[in-house]
């Protein structure tokens, strides 16, 4: 697997123009379109999430494993898309916005793993699929819930919609990627 690299002023724009997505979807300014003169925002070779917090309250997080456009766009999509169609949460609100916290997790392309228990918690995410049905777990959730690898395997299979050990039958399967997290400062 190999591992994201985005320079720290890449780092700043991407969460510049998070923010910007974010400020203009809720508020219902018709977004321009965005020129980025930046080859590591440009590229199309990484996924990305995008969490919404308001303080430890998670307010939306919905990402794309696959690129199928250049980073910067895949982060302000996925930025509208985490304020109003989480299903777990309320849409974010034009009062709340102050408050809310971006997190931006960019993701290696993914690599199929021949043995799912070698992952590091903490440096590697998974993405499981089997039977039409695919999960996705950070690698910062497995560190957040203090989680063992089987664990992390298990619970990724229950966010698919599988039995927990669907990850060791012959027809899922079974990826895993490195990612970079991008905390946005107060």
């Amino acid at each position: 697997m190999t591992n994201v690299y985005l320079p720290s002023e890449s780092q700043r724009k991407l969460i510049q123009l998070s923010r910007q997505a974010l400020e203009e979807f809720v508020r219902g300014i018709k977004r321009q379109r965005e020129e980025v003169d930046d080859p590591y925002l440009e590229s199309r070779d990484y996924g990305a999430f995008v969490s919404l917090h308001k303080q430890e309250e998670l307010r939306g997080c919905i990402g794309n494993c696959t690129p199928k456009a250049r980073l910067f766009e895949t982060v302000t999509e996925m930025t509208e898309a985490a304020a109003s169609r989480d299903p777990r949460v309320r849409p974010v609100s034009k009062k709340e916005l102050g408050e809310i916290r971006i997190d931006i997790t960019v993701l290696s392309p993914l690599a199929l793993l021949e043995d799912p228990l070698t992952l590091e918690i903490g440096k590697h995410g998974l993405y499981i699929a089997s039977g039409g049905k695919h999960g996705v777990l950070l690698p910062q959730v497995a560190t957040q819930y203090g989680w063992d690898i089987q664990t992390f395997l298990e619970q990724t299979c229950l966010k698919a919609g599988l039995r927990t050990n669907a990850w060791k039958q012959s027809d899922a399967q079974v990826s895993g990627f490195t990612a970079l997290i991008i905390e946005e400062q107060p």
